[in-house]
């Protein structure tokens, strides 16, 4: 026998009872990313031209000029390219996100259903978009005034009182309702919003000045509900400016009874069994500070997100509600007019009378005596 022979056919046999090779592998595929199907329908009909103009105003708090407008400015700051894994959100979807969420106060989940997108995304759009604003439009639309501004809203701040001379401002502050914070929550407690309100209330300050056409000029963002306006005020970067003379000019602004008489600021007379001269003063002046209660009631208006507890991380508010300001100027420059469903918004601020209601300035004291002889007798000779 061949023992090579033999050999070779058993390693046949052998071979015969072995499995096939494995096929070679196949080619890498392209990694997919599992993406949940949301329904985009509502702003897919927001987003159509065939939208009422009504309708869409109704929804942004402004017209789709407007908001185009919007979209525009803000485009290099928030597009996003396209990548492997999915498509960008449209610039136009991305701002609307972030106005509509403004406008209403509607909560992230709700936001989410309504553009078909998920929550985090639309909590990180919202918050992209507004620094995008403070960003790219802050320092333009939300400015104290130049020289030639200053002189233009004087006279018509000096038409609107009936004769008060040198006024380039008015001034509110409000109140803003949040949830309470975790460190140091008795200081947000707002005591004047429980007792009214029969139920535990915490609140961030807002104080603004306004100019004639109630576009602010000014904004202090964020001290806890608990001071009076005097303490926010004092507080401001505004009083240091003020107080160092570096307002642009012998300029006043106009303020109500929770502020203090300064150099620089005007308020009305407190005290009791006032004179006539005193009475017209206040009277006056109170035409003219009504202008920013005006000016703060159309913001709260307009941006619901301002009149309710707030999803908005407390580090996060100075940024939401600066923005809300600064679209505010937007709409107001652009004379947007607010619809009839928001008109009949009120503020519930209380106004305390300044606790600290001592002269602080001998000079402030007699410049509005004089402006208050003036407006009864008229101007010196």
């Amino acid at each position: 026998m061949d023992h090579y022979a033999a050999s070779s056919s058993a390693n046949s046999n052998a071979n015969d009872m072995m499995p096939p090779p494995p096929p070679p592998p196949p080619p890498p595929q392209p990694r997919r990313v599992w993406v949940r199907e949301r329904s985009s329908e509502w702003w897919d009909r927001h987003n159509s031209p065939e939208l009422p103009e009504a309708e869409f105003r109704r929804a942004f708090r402004m017209s789709r000029a407007t908001f185009d407008f919007l979209c525009e400015v803000l485009a290099a700051a928030v597009a996003r390219e396209n990548t492997a894994l999915r498509a960008a959100i449209p610039v136009r979807q991305r701002v609307a996100v972030c106005v509509w969420r403004l406008a209403t106060g509607e909560s992230l989940r709700l936001v989410s259903r309504r553009f078909g997108l998920g929550i985090s995304t639309c909590h990180k759009i919202v918050l992209e978009v507004c620094a995008a604003i403070r960003h790219v439009l802050m320092q333009g639309m939300l400015a104290w005034p130049d020289p030639a501004r200053a002189a233009a809203a004087a006279a018509r701040f000096e038409a609107i009182s009936g004769g008060i001379t040198g006024m380039v401002g008015a001034m509110y502050t409000t109140h803003i309702p949040v949830t309470a914070p975790r460190e140091n929550a008795a200081a947000y407690f707002n005591r004047r919003h429980t007792d009214r309100n029969q139920r535990t209330s915490y609140t961030v300050t807002l104080q603004g000045v306004v100019d004639p056409d109630g576009v602010f000029t000014d904004v202090c963002i964020g001290w806890p509900g608990s001071l009076a306006d005097e303490q926010v005020l004092e507080n401001s970067a505004l009083y240091q400016r003020g107080n160092g003379g570096m307002l642009g000019g012998p300029y006043w602004i106009v303020g109500g009874a929770g502020y203090p008489l300064l150099d620089w600021l005007l308020v009305p007379y407190v005290q009791e069994n006032l004179t006539l001269e005193q009475l017209t003063f206040n009277e006056r002046a109170a035409t003219a500070a009504a202008v920013a209660r005006e000016a703060f009631r159309r913001l709260k208006g307009r941006w619901g997100c301002l009149r309710q507890r707030t999803e908005v991380k407390q580090q996060d508010l100075p940024l939401v509600i600066g923005v809300c300001c600064v679209l505010h100027n937007l709409c107001e420059m652009r004379q947007e007019e607010m619809g009839e469903e928001l008109q009949g918004f009120g503020l519930e601020d209380h106004e305390m009378v300044c606790e600290n209601v001592g002269v602080r300035s001998a000079r402030a004291a007699q410049a509005r005596d004089a402006i208050a002889h003036a407006l009864v007798h008229g101007p010196a000779a």
